[in-house]
């Protein structure tokens, strides 16, 4: 699934390419994609709307409309948007603009397209964006958490945007055990989690995200920061910080990859 590095990568580059763009018409060809109002009713309601901005909302985007309206698309497992593509077999919603067209391909049909009067309510109130959340604040969220600390960096509602890939670099990179209780961290151990998780998506996004299945951006060139994972799908392999050997566990269903040596819980 995109996380949050995939997805401002996709929002960075749309924004200034559909800012001032109308929207002509609109085709959904799979209503499951839609999450309220059937396709042909959010067709109607995106048809003649300005895009006036572009953003990010954890692992959503947010096309912002004129009218105070947001078309939201969150990617699901295997969604793309892309900008002046053509349209195929997995092709399930087509934006004709006034200038170019927007396609959004999902192969497996797990991502949501909404049309709203602004971020929709469930969106609206997840958890702090990791990348302007304080240290304070950090440690505040943190203070009495009896939860796994890969459990809690998966939670929505603890930060927005953090998924598999980027909870197990963050945990490699402050060498903490995926398992380990978030209560009981040091403060020297919070710190060190608080500054891998803004560094590592920073650096991350600058490398146009990771591309470990279907990621594309808008022109459908890959990322590259596959290539700078630590831990992350790397089971069996040498650990590059001490030379042990990875392990994987699962962590509410989810692999998740660690260095026994270097992660301590």
């Amino acid at each position: 699934m995109p996380e949050l590095p995939e997805v401002e990568t996709i929002a960075r580059a749309l924004g200034p390419r559909l800012r001032g763009r109308r929207i002509v018409s609109a085709e959904f060809r799979s209503p499951c994609l839609v999450l309220l109002g059937d396709p042909d009713a959010t067709a109607a309601g995106l048809t003649g709307r300005k895009i006036r901005a572009v953003k990010r909302h954890g692992k959503f985007i947010e096309i912002e409309l004129d009218g105070g309206q947001s078309f939201v698309v969150h990617l699901g497992m295997t969604g793309k948007l892309l900008l002046n593509g053509v349209a195929g077999k997995h092709t399930h919603a087509i934006l004709t603009l006034d200038r170019g067209v927007l396609l959004y391909d999902d192969s497996r049909q797990f991502g949501k397209l909404e049309l709203s009067t602004g971020l929709p309510a469930r969106v609206a109130k997840l958890g702090p964006e990791p990348l302007e959340v304080t240290l304070e604040e950090f440690a505040d969220r943190l203070r009495g958490r009896k939860t796994k600390m890969k459990a809690l960096l998966l939670n929505q509602q603890f930060l927005r945007g953090i998924g598999n890939i980027y909870a197990d670099e963050a945990l490699f990179r402050a060498g903490i055990h995926p398992l380990a209780i978030a209560a009981r961290l040091r403060p020297d151990r919070l710190t060190k989690l608080h500054a891998a998780i803004q560094q590592v998506l920073r650096e991350a996004i600058a490398a146009g995200g990771s591309s470990v299945s279907d990621y594309v951006d808008v022109d459908g060139r890959q990322g590259s920061f596959q290539v700078r994972h630590n831990v992350y799908r790397r089971t069996g392999e040498r650990c590059p910080r001490c030379g042990g050997t990875i392990h994987r566990i699962l962590v509410m269903q989810r692999g998740s990859h660690f260095c026994p040596r270097c992660q301590k819980k």
